[in-house]
């Protein structure tokens, strides 16, 4: 058993895992996961480079992160970067902070190693749930990229694509500073062939459609199971493995982008964080959904952090 410590810090949230590993038994044993909502990924898409505000959220995170890691005496600590501070100009400034912090520098990792750590943290578990066919299709909807991966004990084809809630919702339903509240018809059919031409991208590495079991990982999507299942608060056992129609992420999808502000927080399972993206990170699934075919997704907790712990141990 090795007690260890992941940090995954994406677009919009940054989280942490502590857990003790057993290799022989495959299973990780939760002792702290948390996650904060930093926006690191603020206006990269428009500017190219990290806001000063954004580093200090996630650095603040990464000191409450720190105690955490010591109080637990974790032996081993891996923290892996991904969308937003791949793009940016300025990430020199993020990896100085985080060493600093942390003791550790921070990965920046490619797309193609995010989406083999989602596949592992999603589907370990899986191999002796006999009712799920295989091959499986992870999507990790992320803040600034989707990664999408087939596999069945391993990756047979993974491709990340810059699609993701923060980067869709700052790129076509903001205006003059402001996310429009509710969007234009003419923003979401934009936003819509943004999706569609990803997707298309996707397609040209990973066979989406030979993908008998889709795995949908990340907040847009346990958001949506949570909204799915009108849960009273957000209950992570709840949501982990569990299944949403088609139908009902379209019918999800469509309110969301309907719905005001104030109306989408006052859905006592949304992070207050998500209020303003999580349209956008559900016409993501939506879309893929359509693409694929799908009848349903199969929800995960377990993700790209938990892949980072293996890795670890």
């Amino acid at each position: 058993m090795t007690r260890v410590a992941a940090v995954d810090c994406g677009t919009n949230s940054i989280r942490l895992l502590v857990a003790d590993a057993d290799p022989a038994t495959g299973e990780l044993t939760d002792l702290d996961r948390r996650m904060t909502i930093v926006r690191l990924g603020q206006g990269v898409d428009r500017t190219g480079r990290l806001a000063p505000e954004a580093l200090e959220r996630t650095f603040a995170a990464c000191r409450e992160y720190a105690e955490v890691i010591k109080e637990h005496g974790a032996e081993r600590l891996r923290f892996v970067a991904t969308s937003a501070s791949r793009d940016a100009e300025n990430r020199d400034d993020f990896v100085r902070g985080v060493l600093d912090i942390l003791g550790v520098e921070p990965e920046v990792i490619s797309g193609d190693q995010e989406a083999e750590f989602s596949f592992t943290g999603a589907t370990k578990e899986l191999a002796g749930r006999d009712h799920l066919d295989r091959p499986y299709l992870v999507v990790d909807i992320g803040g600034g990229s989707t990664e999408f991966v087939v596999g069945d004990d391993h990756v047979r084809a993974a491709r990340s694509v810059d699609v993701g809630c923060v980067r869709m919702t700052e790129r076509h339903l903001v205006r003059e500073g402001a996310v429009t509240d509710p969007p234009t018809a003419g923003q979401v059919a934009a936003m819509r062939a943004d999706i569609e031409a990803a997707l298309d991208l996707a397609e040209e590495t990973v066979p989406l459609r030979e993908a008998r079991t889709l795995v949908g990982l990340a907040g847009s999507v346990t958001t949506v199971s949570a909204i799915a299942q009108e849960l009273p608060e957000y209950d992570s056992a709840a949501i982990h493995h569990s299944r949403v129609s088609r139908d009902r992420v379209r019918e999800i999808t469509d309110w969301l982008l309907r719905s005001t502000h104030a109306e989408r927080a006052a859905v006592p399972s949304m992070h207050p964080g998500r209020v303003d993206v999580i349209a956008a990170g559900a016409l993501v699934l939506l879309s893929i959904m359509e693409r694929t075919g799908a009848e349903e997704v199969v929800v995960s907790e377990h993700d790209i952090l938990d892949g980072i712990a293996w890795s670890v141990a």
